[in-house]
């Protein structure tokens, strides 16, 4: 039963909708509890326009004294549990990244928001101290371009990874307008309506994409720990 934990020390890094992407994809296939840990709730307010998939159950967070509870009784209720987390360093933030079998970082091409997931990989080094056990992470690179990147955009996805011990998702989430409509319409990719929304299949094939990526570390990291 996978914990997936979504953090980035700075906000606006794509981290809620990299979250929702996995857990409608997920959802295709297992059940999928997504614990809303943000003080602002986007994860609770996209679950209220619409009828979520039928496997994907939100959860708000009712902060860092109950993270780890609430954590553990969605483990015990669903095969994949994802907690999107608050776009600051806090407490809570290590509460639920030392209970994660994975952390994702997502992160824009963008110079703060590189040294931002640069920062929230030493945290979860540290959580995973603490916690006596190495906490694997990745970081996924959010909004990038489909097709031609920008010199700036290319040069920070290189340094990224180029760093030694950090691990870059090869599946990038690629901005697209279906993405951006979940959170105003509802539902799931496949919910959404192709008349209103471009390029759904494209965003359903990178969702796919990103899934397979992220089952592949999480199955990777169980044959270690065997």
């Amino acid at each position: 039963m996978p914990i997936i934990s979504f953090a980035n020390s700075k906000g606006g890094s794509g981290k809620s909708t990299s979250a929702l992407v996995l857990a409608c994809e997920l959802a295709e296939r297992a059940d999928v509890i997504l614990i809303d840990a943000d003080p602002r709730r986007p994860l609770a307010a996209w679950s209220e326009l619409s009828a979520p998939p039928a496997r994907l159950w939100v959860v708000s967070s009712k902060g860092e004294r109950n993270i780890q509870d609430e954590i553990d009784a969605a483990a015990e209720e669903a095969p994949f549990v994802l907690v999107d987390l608050e776009g600051i360093a806090s407490q809570l933030a290590t509460f639920a990244m030392s209970a994660s079998d994975l952390v994702i970082i997502p992160a824009q091409e963008q110079h703060q928001d590189a040294q931002a997931a640069v920062d929230t990989l030493g945290a979860v080094r540290r959580a995973g101290r603490a916690a006596r056990r190495e906490i694997p992470a990745t970081v996924l690179l959010t909004r990038t371009r489909a097709a031609v990147k920008s010199r700036t955009a290319r040069h920070i996805s290189e340094q990224l990874r180029g760093l030694e011990g950090v691990q870059v998702l090869s599946p990038e989430l690629v901005e697209r307008d279906a993405f951006a409509a979940l959170f105003s319409s509802g539902g799931g990719l496949r919910q959404l309506d192709p008349s209103d929304v471009n390029g759904i299949p494209k965003a359903i094939e990178n969702a796919q994409a990103i899934a397979a990526a992220v089952i592949t570390i999480l199955r990777e990291g169980q044959g270690d720990a065997a």
